[in-house]
């Protein structure tokens, strides 16, 4: 399935939870909160956050009826529900209306900080929430940025030098109507709407089997990423002349170094699979898995003309439009259902590796106590505009402004964009605007120039 999306930091609200022994010397320590902010507002500063007595700190130990428990503390008299529990990754949603009647904070710590600020600072604890802003400007959308534009480029490249030996091995007029038989054949197919609709199938069954499911998608992405992982790495080692040692096997030859390089990609997918929820660089294997199978499919997948590409374009278009900004409006919690499948539902742990993803960059920041929330870029931002390259240099300039505006839109909305609300129309216009130039002029008008005649001429 294809994910169309770019994301700023996850979902949750972080927020430091200043925590220091009642007493003098006064020893501290920061713990990573989490809370909803359209619920209740926190100060920036530690100077500005209001102290709180361990008395009337409440602890709970599950999150099943957490605005229940927030109603009895607060007719208790407690000032702050502390909610505590294994797997703390995002706060709740939840619709405004059910917490008129609290007026206490709600925030929410892993259960192993609870413990470990239990112990360190003993039993009578001084706690301070205050919700500083990560530093700015967000360097890793603009990462992100550079290696979507990057893996385009490339792919198209890839993708243009394989359709010019494939124009080259068409040497005679039967290969070339048999091409333009299957070209017809591609312009309006019912494999094109089906192949959307069991894109939006597999979103609905993902949001509702999340748990199952997500174990299913990380299986293929290990195996499609280490396959796509050596493909890419032996086009590069076949150009290379020396070490070309061959062993033969049951009537076959086989390269050596080629035999390496393919337990190398396993061991690199393997890896990843083991420690995939390591934030601190599993990011980093599954950004070059995700760019490997973006690559391999850029390069694999071809629509056969224009007519094709805009119909497909415009459905995923609309696809991705629909499942970030409608579905809001439909689900339960009022969220939407690709950005609540790319940062993984509350309470699990498991995320699915379908995007590109980079930590923001806050390591000299008193927010580097917390998880370190991501961007995230969806693999059809990366491949789905690449089926539509016609020509190479003005596709690209326009993928790069494409990224650029939605870079804009997500910080201006500051919410998870539908990366094809942009990336589609730049492409879509400007190669409109260059074919229709190229069809004016005389030299080009049997063939308006493809990715593969560009490069020939480059």
């Amino acid at each position: 399935m294809f994910w169309g999306f770019l994301l700023p930091l996850t979902a949750a609200h972080e927020a430091i939870l200043h925590a220091s022994e009642n007493g003098t010397p006064s020893p501290s320590k920061d713990y990573c909160a989490l809370h909803n902010h359209h619920w209740t507002s926190l100060p920036s500063t530690l100077e500005n956050a209001t102290s709180t007595r361990t008395k009337q700190l409440w602890y709970s130990g599950d999150t099943c009826h957490f605005l229940e428990k927030a109603k009895i503390a607060q007719t208790g008299g407690a000032e702050f529900l502390l909610v505590a529990n294994n797997s703390v990754l995002f706060p709740p949603s939840g619709n405004k209306s059910e917490y008129l009647d609290v007026k206490i904070l709600i925030a929410f710590i892993n259960h192993k900080d609870f413990k470990d600020m239990k112990q360190t600072l003993g039993a009578n604890i001084i706690v301070k929430t205050y919700s500083p802003s990560w530093p700015n400007p967000d360097y890793a959308v603009v990462v992100i940025v550079v290696i979507a534009v990057f893996t385009v480029a490339l792919g198209g490249y890839w993708s243009g030098l394989i359709e010019l030996e494939n124009m080259k091995a068409m040497t005679n007029t039967e290969d070339r109507e048999v091409r333009k038989k299957k070209e017809e054949y591609f312009t309006f197919s019912p494999l094109t709407v089906i192949f959307v609709v069991i894109c939006c199938i597999m979103m609905v069954l993902l949001y509702f089997f999340y748990k199952w499911l997500v174990y299913v998608m990380i299986a293929i992405f290990c195996i499609a990423s280490a396959m796509s992982l050596y493909n890419c790495l032996a086009a590069l080692v076949r150009k290379i002349h020396w070490g070309r040692c061959t062993i033969t096997c049951c009537g076959k030859s086989f390269e050596v170094r080629l035999n390496f390089l393919s337990g190398l990609c396993i061991a690199v997918a393997v890896v990843w699979a083991v420690f995939r929820n390591e934030d601190s660089w599993a990011w980093i294997l599954q950004d070059i898995l995700g760019i490997a199978f973006c690559l391999n499919l850029i390069k694999t997948l071809k629509l056969p003309n224009f007519k094709s590409c805009v119909i497909l374009l415009g459905l995923l278009l609309l696809y991705d439009v629909f499942f970030v900004f409608i579905t809001p409006f439909i689900t339960k919690n009022g969220e939407s259902i690709m950005v609540e499948l790319a940062v993984g539902p509350f309470g699990n742990n498991e995320k699915l590796p379908v995007v590109i993803r980079v930590p923001k960059l806050a390591y000299f920041s008193v927010m580097s106590v917390c998880l370190m929330p991501v961007s995230m870029l969806g693999f059809g931002d990366i491949t789905v505009p690449d089926w539509f390259y016609i020509y190479y240099v003005s596709s690209t300039i326009a993928y790069a402004i494409g990224m650029i505006l939605t870079f804009v839109a997500l910080v201006l909305m500051k919410k998870g964009q539908p990366a094809l609300l942009y990336l589609v129309p730049c492409t879509l216009i400007t190669a409109s605007l260059v074919m229709m130039d190229h069809l004016d002029s005389a030299t080009n008008e049997e063939n308006p120039g493809t990715v593969g005649e560009q490069i020939v001429q480059q």
